[in-house]
């Protein structure tokens, strides 16, 4: 019997030696025989993004980072940021999100808990914005503390004061008026004059103007009053930036420039400014003002200090001013006495 021939060939085309050969040859004929399938490649890829969408639309689970829980708090819109009955407004009573008062759950499904989509803190920020457009004013500022007015009962107690004008005139009826007391390491100075313009109190070496420190308190064309400094040059007072003043307060009320401010005690030597632990003549004058800048005092002769004066000594001094010092001269005295007697006793 005659022996069937052995095949010989390579792998790559499907034909071989040995049942291998055979089985790989068997194949790979059938593979051509067999009819190839239209579409096979599109149906492939739909099916991958079918199953890359239902991977999507599944829940998270704990791998999927804090990503996650973003992603689906923004899909689900503005049900998320709705308030919690604990919150604030929520519950029946409270109020919502534009300050009207709630009634029952039922009552008020309409109110919008928040009427942004972004979270708690958009929907807060909303409704102020809110509120201001409907008129409803947001807080403000607590109001200035009005000027305290000046008690002259304590002069001569717990404070020192010099008063210029008619006699028994007080800090709101004198032509000038100053007090002085010591507060820890300052001075508090209170200084009211009869003007439209400035008051001013100068500390001076002698009772002349000139190379004088100079406190003033100047009521400009807004209507405030501001603490300066100046320094007498000659009959001229130049204004000095290093202004020693702090606790500042001053008034325009009633025809009258009145203010109050503190001052150091002790300052580092310099010639504009000196220490008031020293005992130093008070110069008292007050004028007119030009759109806040002072100008020549009201009268030529202003007031002074008849004597130095401490800080440390309290004293209430009484000045007349020129209307009242004609008859409180002693001269003048002497003179109305001598008249009036030769008026009783006639001419011989």
């Amino acid at each position: 019997m005659r022996r069937p021939r052995r095949l010989r060939g390579c792998a790559g085309c499907g034909r071989g030696t040995g049942r291998r050969g055979l089985a790989a040859a068997e194949a790979a004929e059938a593979a051509r025989s067999r009819p190839r399938a239209r579409g096979a490649p599109a149906a492939a890829r739909a099916a991958r993004l079918r199953a890359r969408c239902a991977a999507m639309a599944r829940p998270p689970g704990p791998s999927r980072g804090v990503w996650a829980p973003l992603f689906w708090l923004l899909l689900a819109g503005p049900a998320a940021c709705a308030a919690s009955p604990g919150d604030d407004g929520a519950g029946p009573g409270g109020r919502g999100p534009r300050g009207r008062v709630r009634g029952d759950a039922g009552a008020d499904e309409a109110v919008r808990r928040h009427d942004s989509s972004y979270g708690t803190f958009a929907g807060e920020f909303y409704d102020l914005r809110y509120l201001s457009e409907e008129g409803y004013p947001f807080p403000t500022a607590p109001p200035v503390d009005p000027f305290a007015k000046i008690k002259v009962d304590d002069c001569g107690k717990t404070k020192g004061c010099f008063r210029y004008g008619k006699p028994g005139c007080n800090a709101e009826t004198c032509d000038y008026f100053l007090s002085y007391r010591i507060i820890g390491a300052d001075v508090e100075f209170e200084l009211s004059a009869d003007t439209d313009g400035w008051v001013a109190v100068g500390f001076s070496s002698d009772r002349k103007m000139g190379g004088d420190d100079v406190m003033a308190c100047v009521h400009d064309d807004n209507g405030r009053v501001r603490i300066q400094h100046f320094y007498n040059v000659g009959q001229w007072a130049k204004e000095i930036q290093r202004n020693p003043a702090r606790d500042e307060e001053g008034v325009y009320e009633n025809n009258r420039v009145t203010c109050r401010f503190k001052r150091p005690v002790n300052v580092p030597r310099d010639e504009t400014i000196v220490d008031l632990h020293l005992s130093w003549y008070y110069l008292f004058a007050w004028g007119p003002a030009i759109q806040g800048s002072i100008t020549r005092h009201d009268i030529d002769s202003p007031p002074t200090s008849e004597r130095v004066v401490s800080i440390y000594k309290y004293e209430d001094i009484f000045m007349p001013s020129a209307a009242y010092q004609t008859f409180s001269s002693p001269f003048c005295l002497l003179l109305i006495v001598a008249l009036t007697f030769y008026l009783l006793m006639g001419t011989p």
